[in-house]
């Protein structure tokens, strides 16, 4: 069984698997490290959830910033490679849209690169759907972002 725990970016078993999630990025970003390295710095996440295995082990994360008075960005979603396919980066989606009703946010969005279509198809599966590139990512050639609604 799985279990989330909602922490924050302090939280070391949630920097160890961003640290995971950077590693496995590294191929995609390519000449663009800097850019996106800056854009997902984990200090600036104030909530985070962490997903542990029935042994205790981490093997998922998920943080979520504020951008303005009614929006939550997703940030740093990563479940490792040998626990995919079990529901898990589900799970954590699922609490942080939660903990951003809690927190009175009316909508999530999100980004992601072009280059990974199984992201794409997970966050779309999810009710995400596609809306133009903001903030910084307005310029980024590679991103696709996302927006959800909440009830």
């Amino acid at each position: 069984m799985i279990t989330l725990e909602r922490i924050n970016s302090d939280n070391s078993d949630f920097k160890k698997l961003v640290k995971e999630l950077d590693t496995s990025l590294k191929h995609y970003y390519k000449d663009e490290q800097s850019f996106y390295g800056e854009l997902n710095k984990v200090e600036k996440i104030k909530y985070a959830i962490v997903a542990y295995s029935e042994k205790g082990k981490p093997v998922g994360c998920g943080g979520i910033k504020k951008i303005s008075q009614d929006v939550m960005e997703i940030k740093r979603m990563y479940v490792d490679p040998k626990f995919r396919g079990n529901g898990i980066a589900t799970m954590v989606l699922n609490e942080l849209e939660k903990w951003s009703v809690e927190l009175k946010f009316n909508e999530c969005i999100l980004e992601t690169l072009k280059s990974k279509p199984y992201a794409i198809a997970f966050y779309k599966k999810n009710n995400y759907f596609q809306f133009p590139n903001y903030g910084e990512y307005v310029k980024a050639k590679n991103s696709i972002c996302f927006q959800k609604k909440l009830n």
